[in-house]
């Protein structure tokens, strides 16, 4: 039987009239035999993925066809404004019975009464399989458990190798002087095609920190997205010179002019065709530069540099959550059965193997095979790739007064001025802020003094 994955691509408020009776079981209807008896249960899917639509139209089909307890999952992909649809969907008591969900929204959507847990569906193997990657606050609250990972965020250096060559560069830098140095001689090397050292999409509100954790977390600083996980107090100073260098690689022009105003699209535009010489991201680029930007020019990646070229910690790895379950879903049994379809071996080795992302999940990559697109083994887990703890910096910027983290520090990298009164600044109010959100039950974390990110070491990958 040939059932249809429905995609809208339609604004919000749109989607959310198609998808108005997706709580509810449908009316019964005939099967491809003609057998008027069969009950069919339609499931709404919700997510804001783009990237591995293919795919997952692919494994809803085949789910569609195969189940065998009558369910049909529609599809729908939120192009923009996702988060406002989800808060309008449930007000108006027409929520999706399953959603995609960040890891950062977990705790504010069940704290809205969105999520329901998944403890008491979750088989001993599974629990075991998961075990080594739940994290409180990630995909746990309270000690319920609302959503499972797939995949993470594997950060690391991408650089254009053409380009390398062409300064007599012979392998990446290791530490902040030697990406400072770098940038100049790809400058240098660059000029007659107008290309420079370094980009970083800063138009993003976490493009500071899409360069900084992954580089302070690898040094040993133990703090994530500025938050010390050792002290449990916001220590921007961790940043300091992380923040030095990409201020001096403005100065000396080697970073591309207007960089304040890219988002990583154009910036991966740019590097496709041979204009930028170095960037930080994660292990989306290689299904980029196979299909959206075809890539121009040979590239590779690198593990991050460290703030003096000595790895005491290790790489923060972003992941944590996936799939939820609606809690005003009529068929949270049924969604359930979709969910533990999503998160079987077979679903989740396809998504690395196709090149939609780099599971987290031991069981996972060590039986998928070599996934079929250039440069994604660069981003297999290594040693020094680890999932941390929780920060509550989403929690908490909720809450800041003025200027958030990344904004100030953009401006002090473009604009320069005292770093170390914008920093010293940064701490009083983004504790402050940590003190309110504390203070009204918003977050369990605190600090642990035990804490030594070295310890996080291998226990990602071996």
């Amino acid at each position: 039987m040939n059932k249809k994955v429905y995609i809208p691509a339609v604004s919000a408020l749109l989607a959310l009239s198609l998808g108005a009776c997706s709580a509810q079981p449908e009316k019964p209807s005939a099967s491809s035999s003609g057998n008027q008896d069969a009950k069919k249960t339609k499931l709404t899917y919700w997510t804001n993925d783009r990237s591995d639509a293919d795919y997952i139209k692919q494994v809803i089909a085949k789910f569609n066809e195969t189940n065998k307890d009558n369910l049909e999952v529609e599809l729908n992909v939120m192009a923009d404004n996702y988060d406002q649809s989800v808060d309008i969907a449930f007000a108006s008591k027409q929520a999706p019975d399953i959603l995609r969900v960040d890891f950062n929204k977990v705790v504010p959507w069940v704290k809205k009464g969105y999520l329901a847990p998944l403890d008491a569906y979750l088989s001993d193997d599974m629990k075991k399989k998961f075990a080594s990657t739940l994290v409180e606050e990630k995909n746990i609250y309270e000690g319920k458990i609302y959503s499972l990972p797939n995949v993470g965020q594997i950060w690391r250096l991408i650089y254009n190798v053409d380009l390398f060559e062409k300064a007599g560069i012979k392998e990446p830098p290791k530490t902040l002087q030697e990406l400072v140095a770098t940038a100049k001689k790809l400058t240098e090397a660059g000029k007659s095609t107008g290309a420079y050292g370094f980009a970083g999409n800063f138009k993003s509100a976490t493009a500071i920190d899409r360069v900084a954790y992954p580089i302070a977390s690898l040094s040993g600083t133990d703090v994530v997205e500025g938050y010390n996980l050792k002290t449990g107090q916001y220590d921007f100073g961790a940043y300091k010179e992380i923040v030095q260098a990409l201020r001096q690689m403005k100065q000396d022009g080697s970073m591309m002019p207007g960089a304040e105003g890219l988002d990583i699209d154009p910036l991966r535009a740019q590097f496709a065709q041979g204009k930028i010489g170095m960037y930080i991201n994660h292990s989306s680029e290689p299904a980029v530069y196979k299909s959206q930007f075809p890539a121009q020019v040979k590239w590779a990646a690198a593990q991050v540099p460290t703030i003096d070229g000595t790895v005491k910690g290790a790489a923060l790895v972003n992941g944590g959550a996936y799939l939820s379950i609606s809690q005003d879903s009529q068929n949270k049994d049924k969604a359930w059965k979709f969910l533990e379809y999503m998160y079987s071996d077979e679903v989740q080795s396809g998504y690395q193997e196709n090149g939609y992302g780099v599971s987290i999940l031991p069981h996972v990559t060590s039986t998928a095979k070599k996934a079929n697109i250039p440069g994604i083994e660069y981003f297999n887990p290594t040693k020094y790739d680890a999932i941390y703890p929780a920060a509550p910096t989403f929690t908490v910027e909720g809450k800041v007064e003025g200027m958030k983290k990344s904004d100030t520090l953009t401006k002090y990298l473009m604009q320069g001025g005292d770093l170390d009164q914008v920093i010293n600044d940064l701490n009083t109010r983004y504790n402050a802020a940590l003190e309110k959100v504390r203070a009204a039950g918003d977050t369990k974390s605190k600090g642990d003094p035990a804490f030594e990110s070295a310890k996080l070491q291998g226990t990602l990958a071996k």
